[in-house]
């Protein structure tokens, strides 16, 4: 069985192995959105390649310390990937994703880049950015969650040998993903796992100087993003505006 649906104008087939996820993802048009594809050495909207920067303090090429989130796309996740129930398209999909986007407000929210266990990411700067972010995608799961298949034994049981806290594995049992509500941290991830500490740190400098001449994240719309089979590179598939309105800031 496949899923049919639309990209980029042209007719897909998407099998049964599809995953879709509710990703946050700066505005097409915004310096953001650029900068993190070019970061990622490509967009997943255009599928356009980027040569990315290299910061000065690296001993190796960047290219080489972003493998793991370049398959993603420059994104923050709201609601993890997640396979279709039974009798659930593609077209349901993007229907009730458009009708949930359309009830959001947009805001601004204020950025800093930090380590993340062995990871370097991008993340809420205040307490307030970061229950806006986290109620955004409470929000979007509550609403989405009809939608998702149940997790298959063996992928239930693959996470559940994943060093949990009780919390996150009640979770995982009853929403399939161990880090919502309560467990959510919004991260826009900048690296693979990175055993070098010096590179994690050079990784942070680069973004800590970059943020300010970006300025606030407008988090104005959300992004359905498909990874079409098992493995696959993540492609941005439709844009999920929120309502028109002013930006209060986070």
């Amino acid at each position: 069985m496949s899923t049919a649906a639309w990209v980029a104008n042209e007719a897909v087939e998407w099998s049964a192995d599809a995953r879709f996820a509710i990703y946050y993802a700066p505005s097409r048009a915004s310096a953001w959105w650029r900068a993190g594809s070019e970061w990622l050495a490509g967009d997943a909207e255009t599928g356009v390649a980027y040569t990315p920067p290299q910061p000065e303090a690296l001993s190796r090429p960047l290219n080489e310390l972003t493998h793991a989130p370049r398959r993603y796309g420059w994104h923050g996740t709201l609601v993890a990937p997640f396979r279709l129930a039974d009798g659930v398209g593609a077209g349901h999909v993007l229907a009730e994703s458009r009708r949930w986007a359309q009830t959001q407000q947009p805001f601004a929210l204020q950025l800093e880049a930090a380590t993340l266990g062995d990871f370097v990411a991008l993340r809420p700067a205040s307490a307030a950015g970061d229950l806006a972010i986290r109620e955004l995608a409470a929000n979007a799961l509550r609403t989405l969650h009809p939608l998702r298949a149940a997790p298959t034994a063996q992928d239930l049981a693959r996470r559940l040998a994943a060093p949990l806290t009780e919390r996150q594995r009640a979770l995982l049992v009853e929403w399939g993903y161990p880090y919502v509500f309560d467990e959510f941290r919004f991260h826009m991830t900048l690296s693979s796992s990175l055993d070098a500490a010096d590179e994690r740190a050079a990784l942070v400098a680069w973004w800590q100087k970059r943020i300010p001449e970006l300025g606030p994240l407008r988090v104005d719309g959300a992004a359905l993003f498909v990874e079409p089979a098992p493995g696959a590179p993540f492609v941005l598939w439709q844009r999920l505006p929120f309502q028109t309105a002013g930006v209060e800031q986070q």
